[in-house]
């Protein structure tokens, strides 16, 4: 029986996705950079993907990671959203132990309890709106990134891990089916040594994929 540790190879892309695919921020460099991540994600080695490369500006290198795992986890929610629905993900849960509830801070100022479908919808939006807004993911040449850059992208960060977590306790059986594991697998990897490598998750909130995250930080 396959677990939800097997297959750490590269699978190959769906492509049904729910949403527009969102283009690297333009600001100095966001091209080049979104060039260096395909070109080192082909060599395998995910550890060498992840780190800033020398002489780049570590703002930008966050900013354009976090629209290339916003189109990764939006590309893998949507291959299952027949299966997510209202009625089969009533609240957004990650196990027995964990349920997630919406809150933008401005439209929704207290957490909602809200189907898992409809918390990723709200999410999803909220992040568009985040990486729409100039002042905050800049795109003209030179543009200065706000004081807060880095608070911002570590909430969307945390809120992207809710939808793998999701995803792994929900719907891997689904996964299996689709013969989706590899790849599902392979962006996770990705993404958990990313917010590893810059320190974007806190511990606790990575406690519902603890068993699989365990053996990526220790290079297993």
């Amino acid at each position: 029986r396959r677990t939800m540790q097997s297959f750490f190879g590269r699978g190959s892309r769906n492509q049904r996705t729910f949403r527009p695919k969102k283009s690297a921020p333009a600001g100095n460099n966001g091209m080049k950079l979104k060039r260096h991540i395909d070109a080192t994600l082909g060599s395998g080695n995910l550890r060498e993907v992840v780190r800033l490369p020398v002489g780049e500006d570590l703002n930008e290198w966050l900013a354009v990671n976090t629209v290339d795992f916003f189109n990764q986890v939006s590309l893998l929610y949507g291959t299952l959203m027949e299966f997510c629905t209202p009625a089969t993900c009533p609240t957004m849960s990650a196990g027995p132990k964990y349920e997630y509830r919406w809150a933008d801070g401005v439209k929704i100022k207290r957490p909602i309890e809200v189907s898992a479908p409809k918390y990723v919808e709200y999410l999803m939006d909220w992040i568009e709106a985040q990486l729409d807004e100039e002042s905050i993911f800049p795109q003209k040449l030179g543009a200065p990134f706000p004081p807060n850059f880095r608070d911002v992208a570590k909430t969307i960060f945390k809120r992207l891990f809710r939808v793998y977590a999701h995803i792994y306790h929900s719907h891997f059986q689904m996964i299996l089916k689709l013969q989706e594991e590899a790849h599902l697998n392979t962006c996770f990897k990705h993404f958990v040594l990313f917010t590893s490598e810059f320190q974007l998750i806190d511990r606790a909130e990575l406690a519902p994929l603890s068993e699989l995250i365990e053996p990526i930080w220790r290079g297993h």
